[in-house]
């Protein structure tokens, strides 16, 4: 029992876990930047060749 309890408060102490989910966190908003500035570049590259597309016709 006594060995069971030292495993439970060495879990408890580690601070391995949330450096995980900080690190789970941190890679998540970078995503979600990362998708916002593709879209945006796309939807402006779009808009750009459909400015070429009209002048050249």
């Amino acid at each position: 029992m006594k060995n069971f309890t030292n495993q439970v408060v060495r879990f408890l102490k580690d601070e391995s876990g949330p450096t995980a989910v900080e690190y789970a966190i941190m890679l998540a908003l970078i995503v979600i930047v990362c998708i916002g500035t593709i879209t945006t570049v796309g939807n402006n590259a779009r808009t750009r060749f459909q400015t070429i597309a009209t002048t050249l016709r």
